[in-house]
């Protein structure tokens, strides 16, 4: 956000004394870009390169092992032909978005991401309260994720065990218990591993890949014989939600899609981790776009043809019917037991990836005072290096988050809908303003849309539209307390907190980040900034 010429003037005379007569590297420029321009001393090792950065993004959106996971919640509202085609069309409408903020962290290459953005392209007058809304929603979004998919892991852990012992019967708490094993494991490894990180989402990213082409190959061969047909796969349409409107229907079931493919803004909240930024992150964006799809479309395909009882599937006792799947693929329950066993392990490393991301937000938010107790939360750990608090304090949250899905089926459709209508909403608050203000506000980036910006974030604004209104509504009728859908009630709660610590503490404590347009712009003219000139 623009300050005062007086204000800037002395930020860039001290910046000036700091950075004289001295030889900056890629690194050195970075922080110089992040001080200069954004306002913020580097923080945090320069750790990721694109490759491990890109993985992250992979990783955290897994595409096809969430898809798996979730299936639960698309399968009944349409049936495969629905799920397929529905992936394509939701994944059109989530390049556009990709599209519209990898320019805007292009511009404004900072860990807060669409919170820092919507700050900025709101403009003077309104970006605080603007970049409070996008910026909490974002965390909450990211707080809903990373407690869907603790439950998915909870789900996946307890559909093993009900493998091995079809004796037992599915209780909502054994999911519950698996949800917060996993969950602190993870975020154990995020704290203490920090150093670690780029490697483990290399490590995560071939350990995915080859888990999809394990599970494709298997479910190719051993399914012989017992393949569902191309008309069941492409043409049936399979309506058990109880609406009789295939066209609400259709709409509901992209929520499985949504989830897989909707966290195009993972990697900016690591833009202050990776040399050059501006460039390397756009690229990282683009690429999880375009992989997700690919990885959770062949996965699909092999997934749905391995069917040859669909009310079997639908009536899986575990509430996980991709093992039932599994089990009509194999033929056994050995290879279904298998193939979850990779699943899980595929899976698991996307709720590491997602504390990262969790936390970083968090953290953003306390450097700006902005969230609750900031100056604790802000702290980075000599000893690790790493946000500790602001990631525990989000593991803590997720916790007890996890006490929402103990109920049923419908109560973990909740947690994925309330993280995709919170996310989708943060990224309005950053694209909306953008458009409003004729894209003017920012310095473009190397990534930049040109003339075809305005049609690309205004398709994206109207999808989020849509989608923001019909993932409220019932997944089956006639409604009930057993089915209602909870995601209206959950967002609404989380709206009326942000709206009451807005009038507690950001009317009167909260500045909100900073923008310094001169300086992003002789960055963007010539690769560096003359402080001089500034003062």
């Amino acid at each position: 956000m623009a300050t005062s010429a007086a204000t800037m003037a002395s930020d860039m005379k001290e910046l000036a004394l700091k950075t004289k007569d001295r030889e900056l590297g890629v690194e050195d420029k970075d922080a110089l870009k992040l001080e200069a321009a954004l306002g913020h001393k580097q923080a945090l090792d320069r750790g990721f390169g694109l490759f491990s950065l890109t993985s992250l993004g992979i990783i955290i959106a897994n595409a096809w092992s969430l898809t798996g996971g979730t299936i639960v919640v698309a399968i009944s509202n349409g049936g495969p032909m629905a799920v397929l085609y529905g992936l394509i069309l939701v994944t059109i409408f989530y390049i556009l978005i990709s599209a519209s903020l990898a320019e805007l962290v292009s511009s404004i290459p900072s860990s807060g991401g669409v919170y820092h953005w919507a700050s900025v392209t709101a403009g003077p007058r309104y970006g605080r309260v603007v970049g409070w809304y996008a910026g909490f929603l974002n965390l909450c979004g990211w707080l809903l994720s990373a407690a869907s998919i603790s439950s998915t892991l909870g789900t996946e852990l307890v559909a093993l065990y009900q493998l091995s012992y079809p004796e037992v019967e599915w209780k909502s708490w054994q999911v519950f218990i698996a949800f917060q094993i996993v969950n602190w494991m993870c975020c154990c490894i995020v704290i203490f591993g920090n150093r670690y990180l780029p490697l483990i989402n290399k490590i995560a990213f071939y350990l995915s890949m080859g888990g999809l082409f394990v599970t494709i190959m298997v479910l190719t061969i051993m399914s012989r014989g017992r393949r569902a047909s191309d008309t069941f796969v492409w043409k049936d349409y399979t309506d058990l939600s109880g609406w009789n409107n295939d066209g609400l229907c259709f709409i509901l079931g992209l929520i499985n899609a949504a989830f897989a493919v909707g966290t195009p803004d993972c990697q900016s909240h690591v833009a202050e981790e990776i040399p050059e930024p501006e460039k390397n992150v756009p690229k990282g964006i683009m690429i999880q776009i375009g992989t997700s799809f690919v990885t959770a479309f062949a996965y699909l395909i092999a997934l749905f043809y391995s069917i040859n009882d669909i009310v079997l599937v639908l009536d899986s006792p575990s509430q996980f019917p991709t093992a039932e799947i599994y089990r009509q693929a194999t033929g056994s329950t050995s290879g279904a037991l298998g193939l979850t066993a990779v699943l899980f392990l595929a899976t698991f490393p996307t709720l590491i990836g997602t504390l990262i991301t969790g936390g970083r937000t968090f953290w953003t938010l306390s450097r700006d005072n902005a969230a609750p107790f900031g100056s604790f939360f802000t702290k980075i750990s000599p000893t690790f290096g790493s946000p500790l608090r602001a990631t525990i304090a989000v593991s803590a949250v997720t916790t007890c988050l996890g006490v929402i899905q103990v109920g049923s089926t419908t109560a973990f459709q909740a947690l994925i809908g309330s993280y995709i209508v919170l996310s989708t909403l943060s990224y309005a608050g950053a694209i909306l303003p953008h458009v409003l203000t004729g894209r003017k506000t920012i310095v473009p980036g190397p990534f930049h849309l040109g003339k075809a910006g305005f049609a690309i974030n205004i398709i994206s604004l109207l999808y989020i539209a849509v989608t923001v209104v019909f993932f409220c509504f019932p997944f089956a009728m006639p409604v009930e307390a057993g089915n209602m859908n909870y995601t209206s009630v959950i967002v609404s709660g989380f709206v009326v907190l942000i709206t009451f610590w807005w009038f507690v503490h950001g009317t009167g404590k909260y500045e909100g980040p900073k923008y310094y347009k001169e300086a992003a712009k002789q960055f963007a003219d010539s690769g560096s900034v003359d402080i001089a000139e500034l003062q």
